[in-house]
């Protein structure tokens, strides 16, 4: 059983940064795929970035904005947001999944609570 928790959102002005982390309980953390959804109010939960060992993948809208990483010697994963717009609102959520990093949340075991990124002047 994995539990996950989510930190470090917050109120930003466009053209701001944030970075989130996830802290993991349970073992073996290297073996976990992580990555980080969003939700917008009214909308679908959507991929936005993954990550199994070093290198990240991620949705085109915040490609080049948006950088995922993980220290698993703290079962930490991190997403650092830069250059956030208003339409990057939403309710950020962790998930882990045991095996390779897919960007499908049905692929996901294991999920955060959220927590909420508002981008607005």
């Amino acid at each position: 059983q994995v539990q996950l928790i989510e930190s470090g959102g917050g109120l930003v002005q466009p053209g701001g940064s944030l970075r989130l982390s996830c802290a993991a309980s349970g073992r073996a953390f290297s073996n976990y795929a992580m990555a980080w959804f969003r939700q917008a109010p009214g909308k679908e939960r959507e991929f936005v970035a993954t990550i199994m060992r070093s290198a990240g993948d991620y949705a085109d809208s915040v490609k080049g904005r948006f950088t995922i990483s993980r220290d698993n010697a703290k079962n930490t994963a991190y997403l650092q947001m830069n250059s956030l717009k208003p339409e990057d609102t939403a309710l950020y959520y962790c998930a882990a999944r045991y095996g390779i990093a897919t960007s499908r949340r049905q692929d996901y075991n294991y999920w955060g609570q959220g927590t909420q990124v508002t981008v607005s002047s």
